[in-house]
């Protein structure tokens, strides 16, 4: 299956926004903490993303942005390592359940509904972490994403992505397998034509002023239903770590 990638050109940033991917998430957003709904496959990553990003990165006292918050499982579990943490998204409604969890979990975390690219426009090169995970793959120009996410980081701070990757193996796995077989998640979660390759991702965040530094794929087993990181597997799910062209100033 071929897919052509997407123009990083196609649209400003003012219409980078899927409504109906938007809207899919708002329906889901009360059962977001529930580790045994729709949701159940971030819960079983977000350890491997947490210490991902935390082992290059250092997070404790460290100013992070989590663009695509959604209902704050990674936003958490960044602010109980020590991180200030704010989130954006631009789904309500996942949005309130984030902002209610993290009262009831005795965390602040500033959540806010804003696109990141308006945000960018807002506050460049404040944050020293940003991370956007399982997001690319729903908005309709993803390279407009990772701009404004090198905007935001200060130079020599720390961007992490996630995203799926664009093979017939991620097809069968992250569609056929998760959403049809083994029914992880529902039906339309993913559209393979938004999957991005690893070489894709790389030139946008170059063309960006980011350095990529390393990936590392996260691999399932269907049988122990576990994940894992397989730094030598990225054909599938995988992280992508990079850091801010430029020394930061004193």
């Amino acid at each position: 299956m071929q897919a052509i990638p997407q123009d990083s050109t196609a649209a400003p940033h003012s219409d980078n926004v899927d409504a109906a991917e938007i809207a899919k998430f708002e329906a889901l957003a009360s059962r977001w903490w529930d580790p045994h709904s729709e949701f159940k496959p971030l819960h079983d990553i977000n350890p491997l993303r947490l210490d991902f990003i935390d082992a290059r990165a250092g997070l404790a006292g460290k100013k992070v942005l989590d663009v695509g918050c959604g209902g704050g499982i990674l936003s958490e579990s960044m602010a109980h390592r020590g991180a200030d943490v704010t989130g954006i998204d631009l789904g309500e409604a996942p949005l309130a359940v984030a902002r209610l969890h993290a009262q009831d979990s005795s965390l602040t975390i500033d959540y806010q509904c804003i696109s990141v690219e308006a945000l960018a426009s807002q506050q460049p090169g404040e944050f020293d972490v940003v991370t956007c995970m399982e997001m690319l793959e729903h908005v309709p120009d993803p390279s407009s994403v990772i701009r404004a996410c090198s905007t935001l980081v200060r130079p020599g701070g720390f961007v992490f992505f996630s995203t799926l990757n664009r093979t017939p193996k991620a097809y069968a796995f992250a569609i056929l397998g998760a959403e049809y077989i083994l029914r992880l998640l529902p039906r339309g979660t993913h559209d393979y034509a938004k999957f991005i390759r690893p070489s894709e991702m790389a030139a946008w965040s170059r063309a960006s002023g980011l350095d990529v530094r390393e990936q590392s794929g996260m691999t399932y087993n269907p049988l122990t239903r576990r994940y894992r990181l397989e730094a030598n597997d990225v054909s599938v799910n995988y992280l992508m770590y990079c850091r801010k062209v430029g020394k930061q100033s004193a």
